[in-house]
C-alpha cells in the first residue's frame, strides 16, 4: 500500500487549524505533520485539557486527515543553542522567560519532554524538531578549532539531551532529528557522531530530509540505507543548487530566500535538483511504511499551486515494494 502523504504545518502556521485542515484536505493530502506553533498543536494545552486533544482529532477527522507525527522544531533549536534575542521569536513566552541563557536552554528541554507527553496523549509515535548546537558557529575552523572543542559540543548535546530522550522512552515516543544546518547534526558524519554521543539510545533518530543535504553535496540516498533502522519519519523537500549569478556560495551570501544571487535555495517539489525517484527506492528498500510529509518551500511560487502539485507528485512517484523478486516465476520447481 503506497505511504500516506501528509503536509507539515509549520509553513502554514498563519492559518488557523480549522481553515488549512479543509484546504489540505482539498489540495490532495492525507494528512497533517503538526507543528507546535500557531494554533495548531499547543503542548501545554494538550497536558492540562483533555478536551483539547480531543476536540484537535475531531477536526482532523472531520475532514478525513491522519495524524502520525507532531513536531516541535523552534523550542528544539534552544536546547542546545547559545541563545540570542532571535530566539525569543521563536520560542513561547514561557520557555523565553527572563531571556537568560541557560534558563531559557532549561525551560526549552523541558518543554521538549512536555511534547513527548503530549505526543503520546494525542496518540502519535514520533516527535519531530531540531536540537540546536553550542558549536555550530565553529563550522569554519578558524579561529583554530580542534576536535576537543567539538567534542565538548557533542557532549553538551548528550548532557542535554539523553534525559529528554529517555522521557521519550517511558512515554513510546521517537525523536527525529531533522538533520540540518545549524542542529548538532547536519551531514553523515555528524549524525554518527550525535548517535555515539547519546550512547546509541533508540528514541534517537531521525526525520530525513534530502534538501538540507542535497545543497552541501552530501549523499542524501546513503543516508537512508546507513541509518536505516533511525529513519523514523520522511519529509519531501526539494531544493536546486548551482542556479545562482556565481555572487553566493553554499553558505548563503547573508541573502534572502528567493534571491536570484543564490547558489541554493528551496523549490517545490519536483522542480529542484532532489533525485526522489531513488528515494523512494531507497525507503523501499529498508521497509519504510511511515507517511511521506511535504514541506513545501519555494519563495517564488503561490503555496497553494505549489502544495496541491507537490501532493500529486508525490503520490504519482511513491509505489509499494515488492515481498517477490521479478525473475521468481522463471524458477523450475525442485
Amino acid at each position: 500500500m503506497p505511504r500516506p502523504v501528509t503536509l507539515f504545518t509549520g509553513q502554514w502556521a498563519d492559518l488557523p487549524l480549522a481553515e488549512l485542515a479543509p484546504l489540505a484536505k482539498k489540495m490532495g493530502y492525507d494528512g497533517l505533520e503538526l507543528a507546535c506553533w500557531g494554533d495548531h498543536f499547543d503542548v501545554q494545552a494538550a497536558l492540562k485539557d483533555d478536551s483539547y486533544v480531543q476536540q484537535k482529532r475531531e477536526l482532523l477527522d472531520s475532514h478525513g486527515l491522519q495524524c502520525h507525527a507532531i513536531s516541535n522544531h523552534l523550542v528544539g533549536q534552544a536546547v542546545c543553542d547559545p541563545i540570542d534575542a532571535r530566539h525569543k521569536a521563536i520560542v513561547p513566552a514561557h520557555v523565553w522567560g527572563d531571556g537568560d541563557p541557560e534558563g531559557v536552554r532549561v525551560r526549552a528541554a523541558q518543554e521538549i519532554i512536555d511534547t513527548g507527553h503530549a505526543a503520546a496523549k494525542f496518540g502519535v509515535k514520533t516527535v519531530n524538531g531540531f536540537t540546536g548546537s553550542s558549536v555550530w558557529h565553529s563550522l569554519y575552523a578558524f579561529p583554530p578549532t580542534d576536535q576537543a572543542y567539538w567534542n565538548a559540543g557533542f557532549e553538551d548535546f548528550a548532557r542535554r539531551w539523553t534525559p529528554i530522550l529517555d522521557s521519550f522512552d517511558r512515554d513510546d515516543i521517537n525523536f527525529g532529528l531533522e538533520v540540518h544546518p545549524t542542529e548538532i547534526a547536519f551531514d553523515l558524519a555528524t549524525s554518527q557522531r550525535a548517535i555515539d554521543a547519546v550512547g546509541g539510545h533508540k528514541r534517537f533518530g531521525f526525520n530525513y530530509d534530502p534538501s538540507h543535504l542535497g545543497y552541501q553535496h552530501v549523499d542524501y540516498v546513503r543516508f537512508i540505507r546507513q541509518f536505516a533502522g533511525r529513519i523514523f519519519h520522511v519529509h519531501m523537500k526539494d531544493v536546486w543548487w548551482g542556479h545562482g549569478s556565481g555572487e553566493v556560495g553554499v553558505f548563503g551570501g547573508h541573502t534572502d530566500f528567493g534571491d536570484a544571487r543564490r547558489y541554493w535555495d528551496f523549490r517545490s517539489v519536483g522542480r529542484g535538483d532532489i533525485k526522489f525517484e531513488d528515494i523512494i527506492v531507497a525507503l523501499n528498500d529498508i521497509g519504510y511504511d511511515g507517511p511521506l510529509s511535504i514541506e513545501w518551500e519555494d519563495s517564488r511560487m503561490d503555496r497553494v499551486h505549489g502544495a496541491t502539485e507537490s501532493a500529486a507528485y508525490t503520490r504519482r512517484l511513491d509505489f509499494p515494494g515488492s515481498n517477490v523478486a521479478f525473475d521468481a516465476a522463471f524458477a523450475k520447481d525442485k
